[in-house]
């Protein structure tokens, strides 16, 4: 079997070869194709997947080209991990943003517009591109904002386009921990949007264990998510939300946070990798463990500080996240190895109040069909409004990518949740228009802002 990686010089690569390299199940990947415009950094991936290789006799062939044709030709999955503007683009989404006084996140307020913005339009051609090149791959889109990406591809490649996201898996298992279950035995009662979901129940043979969960401080709070948000509000609102939620029940804190820091989170990350990216001695697979280390452990570290939730713990960096679920979805659609996987799919009615082909985050049974929605219970009504929200603002900047209408831009900034005035948004798109030269395809400048 074949799997192209759309952006195969991204950082996060090996994890994924790493799943392929412990998976020696019939119908296996044999053969992984990295796609990317920049040869240097497909070419420090590609020597950190050699030396993963090393010793283990079945290793799927790694190839590497910067021809998408090529890539994409002949693919049985493809997996879209694509940064489009890169890290760089990245610190503007989140420093614009701040001084405006906004979250900034990559995939949450006005930053997650602003990278919508820049990626849609790629994303929207490598859609058609795989579309016609290879009609019957199966694409796993990790490309954020995975949703509303995941969305605007569909328009192309239907169902067979399917998003994912550690953050589900992630918050499953270290509930499970703290209730001291095996993760393989627990169903996730889990929906929402991606980077906009809620776990309300924990079922372990019919019986739900999250009531008792949230009656325990010391559970509760020995968990990332539960020091994020607290005990007190976890019991609340009756469930666990997402770790993104934090952007929306915390803003203000999170916003003095992020401007309180010395450099935003795309800083960082830019001087993180760079050293690997440049590492020349010794061995790379080293230097890039130590760096996705150094990476994990700073994960939204300054809404910890906000909430003064201290330091990430082991069980908090554990890994089998994303790559794991690609590894199952992929298996459960080749070889019609039935799962239960959390998935970004069209939602056909699983939420109230969407339409049938916005793109939800819910558990999908998934087999050599593809994925379909499972029921889920109704959100509670604080929480449908804000997926309601968030969902309109996904659509305005697809509509905005489709035809070129900075209106539809306008409106997503400033009905997003996150940002507070019409005026506020005037003042972002421009600034993004200004340092961004991928928003150049946005129609209908006033006088005012072109003659700036």
């Amino acid at each position: 079997m074949r799997l192209t990686i759309l952006g195969g010089g991204g950082f996060r690569v090996p994890l994924v070869y790493q799943a392929l390299l412990d998976d020696h199940g019939k119908g296996r990947v044999t053969h992984v194709v990295l796609h990317d415009l920049d040869p240097a950094r497909i070419e420090a991936i590609r020597r950190v997947l050699a030396e993963q290789a090393m010793g283990v006799p079945d290793a799927p062939e790694v190839s590497v080209t910067t021809d998408l044709d090529e890539a994409v030709t002949g693919a049985q999955f493809v997996f879209s991990a694509v940064r489009v503007g890169g890290l760089e683009g990245r610190v503007v989404d989140e420093r614009v943003a701040l001084e405006e006084g906004v979250v900034g996140q990559e995939t949450v307020g006005a930053g997650g517009i602003a990278y919508g913005l820049r990626t849609l339009p790629v994303a929207l051609d490598l859609a058609r591109r795989i579309a016609a090149l290879a009609p019957e791959a199966w694409v796993i889109n990790f490309t954020n904002p995975a949703g509303l990406v995941t969305e605007a591809m569909s328009a192309y490649l239907g169902d067979r386009v399917i998003g994912i996201c550690d953050s589900p898996v992630g918050l499953g298992r270290r509930v499970a921990g703290a209730l001291g279950v095996d993760p393989a035995t627990v169903w996730l009662d889990y929906a929402g949007l991606n980077h906009l979901g809620w776990l309300r129940g924990v079922r372990v043979d019919g019986h739900d264990l999250l009531p008792g969960l949230l009656r325990d401080d010391g559970a509760l709070t020995s968990f990332e998510e539960g020091r994020l948000f607290g005990a007190e509000w976890l019991r609340t609102i009756g469930c666990i939300p997402n770790e993104y939620l934090h952007y929306y029940y915390f803003t203000r804190e999170a916003v003095a946070a992020a401007r309180a820091a010395s450099r935003t989170r795309g800083a960082l990350l830019i001087e993180q990798q760079s050293r690997f990216y440049s590492h020349t001695g010794g061995s790379a697979l080293s230097a890039w463990d130590s760096t996705r280390l150094e990476r994990e452990t700073t994960y939204m570290a300054e809404n910890r500080e906000a909430a003064g939730a201290g330091d990430r713990t082991s069980r908090d960096l554990e890994s089998g996240g994303y790559e794991q679920v690609a590894l199952a979805l992929m298996r459960a659609i080749a070889l019609d190895e039935r799962a239960t996987l959390i998935l970004n799919v069209r939602g056909r009615g699983a939420i109230d109040g969407l339409g049938p082909d916005a793109v939800v985050e819910v558990p999908c049974f998934v087999d050599a069909n593809g994925a379909r929605p499972l029921s889920v219970d109704p959100l509670p009504g604080h929480a449908l409004g804000l997926v309601a929200s968030v969902k309109a603002v996904e659509q305005a900047v697809i509509e905005a990518a489709e035809t070129g209408s900075r209106a539809a831009a306008l409106r997503a900034f400033a009905t997003h949740p996150l940002v507070d005035s019409v005026g506020v948004a005037r003042r972002l798109l421009e600034h993004y228009e200004r340092e961004l030269p991928q928003l150049g395809y946005l129609r209908g400048r006033s006088q005012k802002t072109d003659a700036r």
